[in-house]
């Protein structure tokens, strides 16, 4: 089979040691979603979308277009770069999402608005280096602004929690977990912890995000709040997921998977 990675960074631990594994009996080209030429290149037998630039949503809808599987799809890949879609999504759903307000500009809203209790403010469309910040008073919020003053965001309020995230990923029907201190935390943040086993519930939650969103290769952000239950607070479309054993062999079962069922 012909497999195509769109990246821009085809060393990613996770990627990298699927091609490995995938090359011994396949060919596996990289796909720069800037060339030129990527959509009109001969069609692989599928494609795992790892970059989420605009010219790799474009690249992947168009090798769509043609009839290629592209794991994930651009449709749920986009979708996962708008919070405000997650959130209502989640919410149609009924998965216990945080609740999420949108503003057209962060600056507008800071300058009316006195908090009363701490939020977590966001980009609304994830990209890198976006907002995640928490203001925990009206000063924080105003000084927020200051330094994003047109950035559309959204808000959610702060959660009490322990300060560590749940990282829960899936690749297809299994899940792994680990736990990373909060950037939201104090401390800023932290390292990331193994987590044999998520809580009891979790793992079947966050394959329910899959069903919800159409995704295949994905992240789901929880937090244990006060009473101990799960609340999402982000999606993410072909996350990292480093160093968790078995998951690059399990991206490698995936892509073949996808391939033949085409």
């Amino acid at each position: 089979m012909r497999i195509g990675l769109i990246t821009d960074n085809p060393g990613h631990p996770l990627l990298s040691a699927a091609a490995a594994l995938l090359t011994a009996e396949h060919r596996v080209e990289v796909v720069d979603p800037g060339a030129p030429d990527g959509a009109q290149r001969a069609l692989a037998d599928v494609y795992l979308l790892k970059a989420h630039t605009p010219r790799a949503l474009v690249l992947a809808r168009e090798l769509e277009r043609r009839g290629a599987p592209v794991v994930n799809s651009a449709a749920a890949t986009t979708l996962c770069q708008d919070r405000t879609e997650m959130a209502e999504l989640a919410g149609r759903a009924g998965l216990p999402f945080a609740a999420t307000r949108t503003f057209d500009a962060l600056a507008p809203w800071a300058s009316g608005t006195s908090l009363r209790s701490p939020v977590v403010v966001k980009s609304r469309h994830s990209r890198r280096q976006d907002l995640v910040a928490r203001a925990d008073d009206t000063a924080a919020l105003r000084a927020l602004a200051e330094n994003w003053p047109d950035e559309p965001v959204v808000v959610q309020r702060f959660a009490p929690n322990s300060g560590w995230d749940h990282k829960l990923w899936a690749i297809g029907d299994r899940v792994f977990a680990a736990l990373r201190r909060s950037e939201l935390s104090p401390e800023g943040r932290g390292p990331t912890l193994p987590l044999p086993q998520p809580p009891p519930g979790w793992a079947e939650l966050t394959l329910r995000v899959g069903e919800v969103f159409s995704l295949d290769v994905y992240g789901v952000d929880v937090i244990a709040t006060a009473d101990g239950s799960p609340l999402i607070v982000d999606v993410n479309a072909f996350p990292g997921i480093r160093d968790q054993p078995g998951a690059p062999e399990t991206l490698a079962e995936l892509t073949l998977d996808r391939a033949a069922k085409a």
